[in-house]
């Protein structure tokens, strides 16, 4: 089964990210599933690195690395828009 996740909220705030990359890591370990991310809008900030993120609470940079590490090919693409 091919499953794609299109996350577009922020990492905190909203538990969506949070759980959408629970469900893909949970897939992604299963037999038959290929499993794919697409990151977009306020989600993007999902992968920034050294997130600073108070005690209780669950950092979304490493369970996007433990996701990635699941996946086999991972690839970031950046684009970024100037407005004057």
């Amino acid at each position: 089964m091919n499953v794609l996740f299109i996350l577009n909220d922020p990492p905190y705030g909203s538990e969506r990210s949070y759980n959408a990359l629970r469900l893909a890591g949970s897939l992604a370990k299963r037999h038959g599933h290929e499993v794919r991310l697409f990151l977009m809008g306020d989600a993007v900030s999902c992968t920034k690195s050294g997130q600073q993120v108070p005690d209780g609470y669950y950092n979304v940079e490493r369970m996007l690395r433990v996701v990635a590490g699941l996946l086999p090919i991972l690839r970031l693409t950046s684009h970024r828009i100037r407005v004057s």
